[in-house]
């Protein structure tokens, strides 16, 4: 972001606070220099990197500031005025520090673990909560420095060594003191160039959905795919207890810059760890607990409190009784004029574009269910202190925001309730989920996940290529056809482009219906930027071919009329071509052509005998069903025309109606008799009579 993008002038920082957030900012940005009245979102930021700005200002400054603060004062000046506030209040940090452990007996799990510890229990052997990554390597390759590099990254991060033994039920970890990792090698180079690829796929997908032993380990695999000179594919697989999205990016970052070490005989580069992951579960344990842990939990009480069991999306299938956790994805992409007016909202409204999205989806997921309120849960890095952001480990939580589309509001309102919700969440977020479900849903559901069934996220710092040397690291995207929730929107923003994947749940969606569903999220993106202000009930779903076929190509009816025939005549000669087909269905009673015929044809000729002929008008007041049809074929068979009369219309008017007619004949049901006003017309009963 150039200085004429932002349209200020720089203006340095006065105090030494300012110019220590000034630092702080332009670290976690990558901007070269920031002014104490830029904005903090201006700049590139958004909700993960305002956690991390938070993170280090608290630990720098000594004070303790929610997360909402940057949201509210996005400026460095703002920022630090808030951090004065806080001194005087003294508003010292109530977190215990982050330390080494030391030697301990007994290692807890974190709260995360413990609750994946659980499910792999109900269910063993289930490849659900893998991890799998595909690394491209391109260039030449040294094998030996690369199982080096892995090693070296299994010795750095005791969570790697990690597995999980169980004394009367309850998990602890238990930490080897070290691991050799080895790096079986597959070539393929010898296959033809179209089947090595395919083999590779085969390979990385039987890899993704091989389980681990918790108990027995080790729950990292890797192994590496020769595909030809200079053209290798790592494929990595790690269990969820240990590892999570940002650690896949730490990983990567550590094997290039321990790679590009050892290729050239240098030694390990990286700086010892300040702590190690079950530091992280013991001060996790040690201090959200009581009156900490309460305070948190009775937010999510009253946030989530009467939140409707599920989202009522509609479905190709029957929920099933169990779910089977299939899945399958669509991709799609979003113009960058749209990403650009997304982008402009979100700043106008000083919300992220996470928040933006978010609501946007809100807004489809509530015009396909007819629901104004709803969940949808995100996963939050939950990297909340600057000692634990280099580490491999589980630290990522889900949250549950809450959407109010109660009153048909703005989308500009919306969105100002959409910020409110994620920003309660954001100051919330240590509980961890299971705590929340135990909290606030006491009965479960196999069919379903609990609070919510949808998912988003919006990944605006996906991994990136590492250049070791000459040897370039390319992360590649693997379909893994497993869905642990209904429906989840992943969003991907890097270098201002944005893109899109819908992830579905394959035993309740056919896959035209989620192509459809994200055609009509990227019309309604459209219509948002188009138009802000405008109710969410008006904003458009319907794609131009949608449209066209739906007001055009469906309501092009016209066809030739034979000339001189009546509507009647025509209806006979289909009762001579199907006599037994089905004319009339109404609350499981049926009537045939034939039947239809001959019903009306006994009608007509009762009519003739009441002087009914040409120019003669016909009263109709009749309920919907099989008599109303036979009264309309009836009149028009005796030669007359028949006037509708509503039954529902007030007295008065079906009055004014009978008397302005002059109707003869009027054709009624025995129900509705002794409701019609005065008339002097000869009334059929047509149900009765």
């Amino acid at each position: 972001v150039t200085r004429e993008e932002l349209g200020s002038a720089y203006v340095a920082p006065r105090t030494p606070e300012e110019e220590l957030l000034a630092g702080i900012w332009a670290q976690v940005l990558g901007v070269e220099q920031v002014g104490i009245h830029d904005s903090f979102f201006e700049l590139g930021g958004h909700s993960l990197l305002a956690t991390q700005v938070i993170s280090r200002a608290q630990e720098a400054l000594g004070v303790e500031l929610p997360l909402r603060t940057l949201f509210e004062v996005p400026t460095v000046a703002g920022l630090a005025e808030r951090v004065e506030a806080a001194r005087r209040a003294g508003q010292g940090v109530r977190v215990p520090p982050l330390v080494r452990l030391g030697q301990a007996d007994e290692l807890p799990l974190s709260f995360a673990q413990q609750r994946l510890w659980f499910l792999d229990q109900l269910e063993p052997n289930s490849a659900l909560y893998n991890l799998p990554m595909a690394v491209r390597l391109k260039g030449k390759l040294d094998v030996g420095a690369l199982e080096r590099a892995m090693n070296a990254i299994v010795g750095r991060h005791e969570v790697l060594r990690t597995t999980f033994a169980a004394t009367e039920g309850r998990p602890r970890q238990v930490i080897a003191a070290e691991m050799a990792l080895s790096l079986p090698v597959v070539d393929l180079s010898h296959l033809p160039e179209d089947e090595r690829e395919a083999e590779a796929l085969r390979l990385a997908t039987e890899d993704a959905h091989a389980p681990f032993d918790l108990a027995r380990g080790p729950l990292l695999r890797v192994s590496l795919v020769r595909l030809g000179e200079g053209d290798h594919l790592i494929l990595l697989n790690m269990h969820h207890i240990i590892s999570d999205g940002w650690s896949m990016q730490v990983l990567m970052r550590e094997l290039a810059a321990l790679y590009d070490a050892f290729r050239h005989g240098r030694a390990n580069p990286l700086p010892e760890l300040p702590v190690q992951y079950a530091d992280y579960a013991a001060w996790q344990r040690g201090w959200l607990v009581g009156d900490a842990l309460e305070g948190q939990l009775d937010y999510w009480r009253k946030q989530l409190a009467g939140l409707p069991p599920l989202l009522e999306l509609p479905t190709d299938r029957p929920r099933p009784a169990v779910q089977s956790y299939r899945g399958a994805t669509v991709t799609f992409d979003v113009p960058d004029e749209i990403a650009r007016g997304l982008h402009a909202l979100g700043r106008e409204a000083g919300a992220t574009l996470f928040m933006t999205l978010l609501a946007a989806f809100q807004v489809l997921l509530s015009r396909y269910s007819g629901q104004d309120d709803l969940a949808v849960g995100t996963p939050i890095a939950n990297r909340t202190r600057a000692e634990i952001e280099g580490l491999i480990g589980f630290f990522v939580n889900t949250l549950v925001l809450r959407g109010d589309l109660s009153g048909n509001p703005s989308f500009e309102e919306l969105l100002r309730r959409t910020r409110e919700a994620a920003l309660g969440a954001y100051a919330h977020q240590d509980v961890p989920f299971e705590m929340v479900v135990d909290a606030v849903q006491s009965q479960r559901n196999m069919s379903h996940s609990p609070l919510f069934q949808v998912m988003f996220a919006l990944q605006n710092n996906p991994a990136r290529a590492q250049q070791a040397g000459d040897l370039t690291l390319l992360p590649v995207e693997a379909e893994a056809e497993i869905a642990r929730f209904d429906l989840t929107l992943s969003m991907i923003e890097e270098g201002g482009r944005l893109a899109g994947s819908l992830e579905y749940n394959a035993d309740l969606f056919d896959r035209e219906r989620i192509e459809r569903m994200a055609a009509h999220f990227q019309t309604l993106l459209a219509g948002i930027v188009a138009d802000s202000a405008q109710p969410v009930a008006t904003l458009p779903l319907l794609t131009a071919a949608e449209r066209t076929q739906i007001v055009d190509t469906w309501n092009d009816t016209a066809a030739e009329f034979p000339a001189g025939r009546c509507a009647h005549e025509l209806f006979e000669e289909q009762v001579a071509r199907q006599p037994d087909a089905v004319a009339v269905v109404f609350e499981g009673e049926t009537l045939t052509y034939a039947e239809l015929e001959r019903r009306a044809n006994q009608l007509a000729r009762y009519l003739r005998r009441l002087g009914v002929g040409r120019e003669t008008l016909v009263g109709l007041c009749a309920l919907r069903g099989p008599e109303m049809v036979v009264g309309v074929l009836g009149v028009w068979k005796a030669g007359g025309a028949y006037l509708p009369l509503d039954p529902s219309y007030p007295p008065e008017r079906l009055a004014y109606m009978l008397a302005d007619a002059r109707v003869p004949v009027l054709l009624t049901q025995e129900a509705l008799v002794q409701a019609l006003p005065a008339h002097d017309a000869r009334v059929v009963q047509l149900d009765a009579d």
